[in-house]
């Protein structure tokens, strides 16, 4: 297991850096609440690009698009959602703002696969969001966006989250965070998903948020409340690579949890050593062995040394990128 003493930081007071992606340059690009996208490049240099408009961003997913035409971002308002277009000067458009005549509640990710399909996870229709923190709760649902227009793919889920598309390109992953476990959906020639599988139930303490896989076919989950790096090797066994925890926060947690009774204080607090609720993680550096982390509630990305190189992620691939730029 790393050691939490070992860790190294990268960024000041960012604001809220849910999400956390990695370039072909190295670069690190990262979710602002302030209403934008922060970069931090190899040279350790930050440039922050803040929405301009009316429009109060909240951003929580971001995907990178090709040819420096900016990012789609997720709106993680209190009782709104959607996805933007954030362009490098600050421009704000809207991306998609309803499915099926219906306006986007809160919106969690967004991730673009080699094939330049746009993925969409909606965690919980409920307002406050904090309802649908629970066991019993399955109304999240899954968008797909590709040639044939946006449309819901995928419904009762509990409390999707992260969503990205294996690098054989045929089998979409999920976070359930508060459906404690990580499923996978075939994808069909049109996009439709079928065949749910249950890949991995997550237990006591666990709830799993972020997602991305290594070069060795294992996948690697972020644990929020917990502050886990969990590795999900291809025999399906799990192993606790990180952990910043205290057991009777935990406890505290996983009672409120199991009694369906969370609130915002059981999320918002923290009682971690360094790490302040871990959230996405994205391999980077130049031999792909660097780990970085996303938070709810820290104002740095954290990062530790892997023995296993990350699997190239979608968005270094130019040509599916531009075809998204075009729509």
């Amino acid at each position: 297991m790393i050691d939490i003493n070992s860790l190294s930081f990268i960024g000041e007071n960012l604001s809220r850096p849910e999400c956390v992606l990695v370039d072909f340059k190295r670069a690190l690009h990262i979710a602002d609440w302030r209403g934008g996208v922060t970069i931090i490049s190899n040279k350790n240099k930050n440039r922050t690009i803040i929405a301009q408009g009316n429009t109060e961003l909240k951003p929580n997913g971001i995907a990178i698009l090709a040819g420096n035409d900016g990012w789609l971002v997720t709106h993680l308002g209190d009782t709104e959602g959607g996805v933007y277009h954030l362009q490098p000067d600050g421009k704000l458009e809207p991306f998609l703002l309803e499915v099926d005549k219906k306006a986007l509640p809160p919106t969690n990710y967004v991730h673009i696969d080699n094939l330049a399909r746009i993925w969409i996870t909606v965690s919980t229709c409920l307002t406050p969001r904090i309802l649908g923190c629970r066991p019993d709760c399955s109304d999240g649902f899954i968008i797909l966006i590709d040639e044939r227009g946006p449309r819901v793919v995928a419904d009762n889920l509990g409390y999707t989250n992260e969503c990205v598309v294996d690098p054989s390109g045929n089998k979409l992953y999920v976070n359930e965070t508060f459906g404690r476990k990580l499923v996978c959906f075939d994808i069909g020639n049109d996009g439709s998903l079928s065949n749910k599988k249950t890949v991995f139930e997550f237990g006591f303490g666990e709830f799993p948020d972020g997602l991305t896989f290594d070069s060795q076919a294992g996948i690697w989950i972020t644990s929020i409340v917990s502050n886990r790096v969990i590795r999900i090797g291809p025999d399906g066994k799990s192993k606790i690579i990180l952990e910043d925890s205290n057991p009777y926060h935990l406890e505290w947690v996983e009672k409120a949890y199991l009694s369906s009774s969370l609130e915002r204080k059981h999320l918002d607090t923290n009682s971690s050593k360094v790490l302040k609720n871990i959230s996405s993680l994205a391999f980077g550096g130049d031999d792909m062995k660097t780990v970085y982390l996303g938070c709810l509630q820290g104002g740095s990305i954290a990062s530790f040394r892997s023995q296993i190189a990350g699997a190239q992620p979608s968005h270094w691939n130019p040509k599916t990128f531009a075809e998204v730029s075009s729509r």
